[in-house]
């Protein structure tokens, strides 16, 4: 009785079902049994639409209506585990197996009930948050094509807080990414740019024919507040998932760069800080110390050189800290976040912190990118890996930010965002 009674439970852990079609009800074996393979089928054909068609099955994978059928379906496994192993257990008839073997049997049931149904259980819950973040954060909307074979994402992190105005982006960075191989090259625009240019199609071309000319008052950062004053310059904004600030940005940008911009993403800088400690720190190569505190302040603190780990408000001090440091210091310090965060988000890390993620996620970013373009977004990330990510610094002494030449600035652009062959091994002689 004792041997019976590990293999009804060893089998029933395997196959949930099998235990009732040996020794219990056989009818509700072949249910359990039945519904064990169309779970195990589902898995294996999500696995070779993954292996043969990567971009489809992240599609899928984060489909608002795929991810509630998959819950539903994790409800229902974990409930039925559970049913199969209480009923297994009864079926081993505990009085009747060996006195030592009891406990062990009583210890190996409670744990097959952890591992099925707790885990089925928690895949359900993580499911559940992953598809309300998703559908928080990103916009609706259908597939869009790439632009001259490139997607381009403009990335806003905005400063706003009890001791300023409005929200003003301190940091501006335009994302193009090679649809074909996922190479990226990320473009820094200074936030203090003088007369950023508009296209004629613009709503901001009547208002500002020569560009945004007011002098110290017209930086480009200071373009997003002026935007908000004026709504009626964007009046489908709202109805598009965007804002008429942010549609002035993606037009001074494209104006000042030359390319397109499809995308747009506003980070809130204080939560950003908590992205990080969900992502469990970056990792940040520092080439000089960084003294924390604001000009004309005290030093609150240091970053020392070399290879350091930086929990979240770390890294915004390192991105933001304005002590002895320019704007463009602080531009490359952000770039180094930037760049650190996406060599790091490897899947390893999101699923083992994915709630953490996603709930630091919500409510932390604004944008316009529908989620159908999710899977084609996450599929070049995985490329991107293989590409070191190409930096473009519109700053001095490359670019005059006061008395900027963008016809020069555009074809700088043109000529970093172009196609780079793939490297070859040269053999040794």
């Amino acid at each position: 009785m004792s041997r019976r009674a590990w293999w009804l439970l060893g089998l029933n852990l395997l196959i949930p079902g099998s235990a009732q079609l040996l020794a219990g009800d056989r009818r509700w074996g072949r249910f359990a049994v039945g519904a064990t393979f169309t779970l195990w089928g589902a898995a294996l054909a999500a696995l070779l639409l993954f292996v043969l068609w990567r971009p489809a099955a992240l599609t899928l994978a984060t489909n608002p209506i795929v991810l509630w059928i998959a819950q539903l379906g994790l409800v229902f496994y974990a409930v039925l585990w559970l049913a199969t192993t209480l009923n297994a257990f009864t079926l081993v008839r505990l009085v009747r197996t060996g006195p030592r073997a009891r406990i062990p049997i009583a210890v190996f049931t409670v744990l097959s009930i952890v591992l099925t149904t707790g885990t089925a259980g928690y895949a359900a819950l993580l499911t559940g948050v992953g598809r309300d973040a998703l559908g928080s954060v990103f916009a609706d909307g259908t597939f869009v094509e790439p632009i001259d074979g490139r997607y381009t994402i403009l990335l806003l992190g905005g400063d706003a807080g009890d001791d300023r105005i409005g929200l003003r982006p301190d940091s501006m960075s335009l994302v193009s990414i090679d649809a074909a191989t996922g190479a990226v090259t990320m473009i820094g625009i200074p936030r203090n740019l003088y007369n950023a240019p508009f296209a004629e199609g613009s709503p901001l071309w009547e208002a500002w024919p020569r560009g945004f000319d007011c002098g110290d008052d017209c930086l480009l950062a200071y373009l997003y507040p002026w935007a908000e004053e004026h709504p009626e310059l964007y009046p489908d904004a709202e109805a598009n998932g965007s804002t008429p600030a942010l549609e002035a940005m993606s037009d001074a940008v494209e104006g000042v760069t030359g390319l397109p911009v499809q995308f747009t993403v506003l980070i809130d800088m204080a939560g950003f800080a908590r992205l990080i400690d969900a992502l469990g720190g970056v990792v940040v190569t520092v080439d000089e110390p960084v003294l924390l505190g604001i000009n004309g302040g005290p030093v609150v603190g240091e970053i020392a050189a070399g290879e350091q780990r930086m929990d979240g408000a770390t890294a915004l001090w390192y991105a933001r800290s304005r002590y002895n440091l320019t704007d463009f210091d602080r531009m490359a310090h952000q770039r180094d976040i930037q760049e650190a965060m996406l060599q790091q988000l490897e899947p390893g890390t999101v699923l083992t912190r994915f709630q953490a993620i996603a709930e630091a996620s919500s409510g932390l970013v604004r944008t316009d990118i529908p989620q159908s373009m999710l899977g084609v977004f996450s599929d070049l990330a995985v490329q991107s890996r293989a590409h070191e990510i190409v930096r473009l610094e519109l700053v001095p002494p490359l670019v005059d930010n006061v008395t900027p030449d963008f016809a020069a600035v555009h074809t700088i652009v043109a000529e970093a965002v172009a196609p780079r062959p793939t490297p070859t091994s040269t053999p040794a002689p």
